[in-house]
């Protein structure tokens, strides 16, 4: 049985800051792509908020490099998006801080589990939209808004397809990169 090589050694802070800037470029890089791509279909930015394509590079940079490029790659990443193009919505970005810092710092934590990698995405994307969600709950009942529970509901069935892509994709990646997963 092939090990797993990335779990059984610690990752050099040049290594894990390597791989957090390329999960930073990423996660600007591919939702401008879904943009483009919503756009030429006549579709606006719906392709981005169905896939999420700002998630994957922060999961993945998690499970493989460990918490700390995860956690900092996920803070940061939405704002060099709206320094660059002004996505995400100024109203969006601290939920979207919050969101991917815990996405990247829960996958990382999970990096040296024995759980299959599918699981270790699951628990990541239930933290990540669960401290989400109570950042809205917060930030909503600061600013006094009654659309709350609405607000939630809909980033969660919106992004349906993009759960179901990390599903798919981040244990393949993760397989490919580090082989034999348990």
């Amino acid at each position: 049985m092939q090990e797993n090589v990335l779990s059984q050694r610690k990752l050099s802070v040049k290594v894990q800051t390597l791989a957090g800037i390329i999960a930073v470029i990423s996660a600007v890089a591919l939702p401008q792509l879904f943009h483009v791509m919503g756009a030429a279909a006549g579709l606006g930015t719906s392709l981005g908020e169905a896939f999420l394509p700002m998630h994957l590079p922060i999961i993945l940079v998690g499970l493989l490099a460990g918490q700390y490029a995860g956690a900092i790659a996920g803070l940061l990443s939405p704002l060099v998006s709206f320094a660059i193009s002004g996505m995400p919505s100024v109203v969006m970005l601290p939920f979207m801080m919050i969101e991917l810092c815990v996405y990247g710092l829960s996958a990382g934590l999970l990096r040296n589990t024995k759980l299959p990698v599918i699981v270790k995405v699951l628990i990541a994307q239930v933290a990540g939209r669960a401290v989400r969600a109570a950042a809205i709950v917060i930030g909503v009942n600061f600013l006094g808004s009654a659309a709350v529970i609405s607000t939630i509901w809909t980033s969660i069935t919106a992004g349906l397809f993009g759960l179901a892509l990390q599903w798919a994709l981040i244990p393949l990646i993760v397989y490919r990169v580090c082989g034999k997963q348990e």
